[in-house]
């Protein structure tokens, strides 16, 4: 069975990732895209070969041969529209982070297990295969005692009218890209932290966070810490340290999906000069085709998601607790 898939924006992560890497999952088929200007979905549609184009995302929902949507909107309107997407009976995919609150994120749930229908917060790197393996190699106690997670994740962007450095539109660092540092954290630990400290540096003009660091506490001396930050050199790295051994992951978050990648375990030999290291190398995946197969999949075999939509309540509580609001 297919899942047929509608689209709504033409939202440039959809055009140039999200929606070509659902086409190609075996199990999905993208049947309509919409846009607030008709042309302009027309010629999304055309671009990508969907033989549907809506010139309002209403028009979208409306029709009965679409199954599930995927929603790369601004951050703000992730909330109207996953609900109004889950009352036309629609499975939806919604780009991170869900909402714009803890409070928001939990209505948005609610209703959609109201609705009977599928919510996942699109945190794709998950579903790649490195991730797969560091998270068996924690759980197999490869590294001994998890103790702490250490990541950095960044990039540049000053652009006064980019909606990222937009605060009415949900822009800064924490919510555009912390929101992985969180969740790679809570994933990592398996649960949700005690307690939470930050330091945030905000922009004066703009008013949105610009360079963000926390400690998350996960109780029994367990920390996570991390960086991001808008305004620096583009950079990602996750560090996963144990009582006997450590893993990297060399680019956790905006995995490509033309190359090899690798992680790192480290464990005994002569540190830190010469530490006993063996590397894994994974062949080309695309995390965001993988997200969807799964995702249908979830559908379609009646079975559990990798992540239950609950987990976007989770990660939403902690970045409200990192900004303080």
């Amino acid at each position: 069975m297919m899942i047929r898939w509608g689209i709504l924006s033409t939202a440039n992560i959809g055009m140039a990732k999200v929606t070509p890497a659902i086409q190609a999952a075996p199990n999905c088929e993208v049947v309509g895209i919409a846009s607030r200007d008709r042309d302009r979905a027309g010629a999304a549609a055309a671009e990508l070969g969907i033989a549907r184009s809506f010139g309002s995302y209403e028009e979208l929902l409306e029709d009965e041969d679409i199954d599930a949507v995927y929603i790369p909107l601004p951050n703000d309107m992730h909330a109207e529209w996953t609900l109004k997407a889950a009352s036309a009976g629609k499975h939806i995919l919604c780009e991170k982070p869900l909402a714009m609150s803890h409070g928001q994120a939990t209505e948005m749930v609610a209703a959609c297990e109201d609705a009977g229908v599928l919510l996942i917060e699109a945190f794709m790197y998950r579903h790649h295969p490195t991730w797969v393996k560091a998270l068996s190699l924690v759980a197999d106690g490869s590294i001994g005692e998890l103790v702490a997670v250490q990541s950095w994740f960044s990039y540049f962007n000053d652009d006064p009218t980019n909606i990222r450095n937009r605060i009415e539109n949900g822009g800064g660092a924490i919510m555009d890209i912390g929101c992985y540092n969180i969740n790679l954290s809570r994933r990592v630990f398996g649960s949700e932290p005690t307690a939470v400290r930050s330091s945030v540096y905000r922009d004066p003009v703009m008013g949105i966070d610009t360079l963000s660091s926390a400690v998350l506490e996960f109780g029994e001396g367990r920390h996570s810490t991390f960086t991001c930050s808008t305004r620096a050199e583009s950079y990602q790295r996750v560090h996963i340290v144990g009582t006997d051994g450590r893993i990297e992951i060399e680019i956790p978050f905006n995995i490509p999906n033309d190359v090899p990648t690798r992680i790192f375990l480290s464990r005994g030999g002569d540190p830190p000069v010469a530490p006993a290291t063996e590397t894994f190398t994974f062949e080309p995946a695309d995390q965001y085709t993988i997200q969807a197969e799964l995702f249908a999949r979830a559908l379609t075999d009646d079975t559990a998601p990798l992540v239950s939509s609950r987990d976007a309540i989770g990660n939403m509580a902690v970045v409200d607790a990192i900004l303080g609001r």
